[in-house]
């Protein structure tokens, strides 16, 4: 039997989750509630807030200006995951939504865009990106929300790395042709996961990732992946050896 039951319908909401609260709904969410899942008061609805569980919920209220959830029993304390940071060089729209939303169901701790010579493009929304990784924590039954971090120049990240936490390398030309050779090298701890530009990393920029006593290479198999694909192909590996699928 599933763990989960995919059939209810989830809402995010920023406050503190308590029985017997009482949470007032914004306009946006008051549309999708009211408009899109055509719920009524005294509907039911699951809600988390990525610090406090899930909580069972009614609509208390569905008038046309405020919409608002009684909480009821906790249904699941707060889960907690594997403390990956997800570094990655923007990618266009499209794209980008879909890799968000796959690291977060690959349950990442932290999203962090980094800016390389070959990044394009290099405005970062950061706002869409975690409106995307709470859908996708909605639809999945995910209760832990990857915090978005403002994008980072490579350069200046690695030069103020703090070297306990081990940063995996996707590199195309690693020596070590099987990734969990390399990963099984790396001391659990925290962990950082680097998937570089379309057009990869220019050489002085690998040459410097290459020569950092924290950094492991890996090797993502012998056909050169999409930027996207790498992200789903790499924390699964490091989830696989390292996270927490063990």
């Amino acid at each position: 039997m599933s763990r989960y039951d995919f059939s209810a319908q989830r809402l995010h909401v920023d406050a503190d989750l308590g029985q017997g609260a009482t949470v007032a709904c914004t306009p946006q969410q008051a549309n999708y509630l009211r408009n899109v899942l055509r719920l009524k008061p005294g509907d039911p609805i699951l809600v988390f807030n990525g610090r406090d569980g899930e909580w069972r919920a009614q609509i208390a209220d569905a008038g046309k200006r405020a919409t608002s959830l009684s909480i009821g029993e906790q249904v699941r304390t707060q889960q907690g995951g594997p403390d990956i940071d997800h570094l990655f060089a923007p990618l266009k729209r499209a794209r980008l939504d879909y890799m968000v939303e796959k690291a977060t169901e690959m349950g990442v701790a932290r999203l962090r865009p980094v800016l390389t010579r070959r990044t394009t493009p290099e405005r970062v929304n950061t706002e869409r990106m975690l409106a995307h990784a709470i859908e996708a924590a909605e639809q999945c039954g995910i209760l832990r929300i990857p915090q978005v971090q403002a994008p980072e120049r490579l350069e200046p990240m690695i030069a103020g790395w703090d070297p306990a936490r081990a940063l995996v390398f996707c590199d195309e030309d690693s020596e070590e042709a099987c990734p969990f050779t390399a990963l099984a090298r790396i001391k659990p701890g925290p962990l950082a996961v680097l998937i570089g530009p379309e057009g990869g990393f220019d050489p002085a920029e690998r040459e410097l990732l290459s020569t950092q006593p924290f950094v492991t290479r890996i090797s993502l198999g012998p056909r050169i992946l999409r930027a996207d694909t790498a992200a789903v192909a790499a924390l699964a590996l490091v989830n696989a050896v390292l996270g927490d699928w063990r």
